[in-house]
């Protein structure tokens, strides 16, 4: 039956998957929150993770010594996370890092399930085109600024 459905052009119809960017886990069909970029970086817990993970310390530490490599680091690693254009399904794992409405997050999940991947909640794309310049100032100033300060230890 493959071989008559390849011949014919019929093609299977792949399975959605959803993996979460932050923790890399998949995600099952049917769950997960779905969060714009402008969410994800409204969470200052969020940044207090992403500037204190192994692969992010050493750029964290350069920047409390007043090195400026770090501080450019960190800017470019805001610049990467701030900029992302689609939508983020994030796990139940770490859903508490941001302060939003779960119930609205987990809705929309469902949208882009039951749409294949082709649903966008308002909002989406881009944070500095979703907020404002002042918020997305205050919010880029602590991600590259003071994000992580109280878990570096200076010696």
């Amino acid at each position: 039956m493959a071989f008559l459905d390849k011949l014919l052009g019929k093609k299977k119809k792949t399975s959605l998957k959803a993996k979460c960017p932050i923790t890399k886990e998949p995600i099952e069909e049917g769950f997960g929150f779905m969060l714009t970029t402008a969410q994800i970086v409204a969470s200052k817990k969020f940044w207090d993770m992403v500037m204190t993970e192994p692969e992010t310390m050493s750029y964290t530490v350069s920047h409390f010594k007043n090195q400026s490599s770090g501080t450019q680091m960190r800017n470019m690693i805001f610049e990467k996370h701030s900029g992302v254009e689609k939508p983020w399904m994030i796990s139940d794992s770490c859903i508490n890092l941001f302060d939003v409405d779960k119930q609205s997050a987990r809705e929309n999940a469902k949208k882009w399930w039951a749409n294949e991947g082709n649903f966008n909640p308002a909002n989406s794309g881009p944070a500095a085109a979703a907020l404002d310049a002042q918020t997305f100032k205050s919010l880029k100033d602590y991600a590259v600024l003071e994000a992580g300060r109280t878990r570096v230890v200076l010696q």
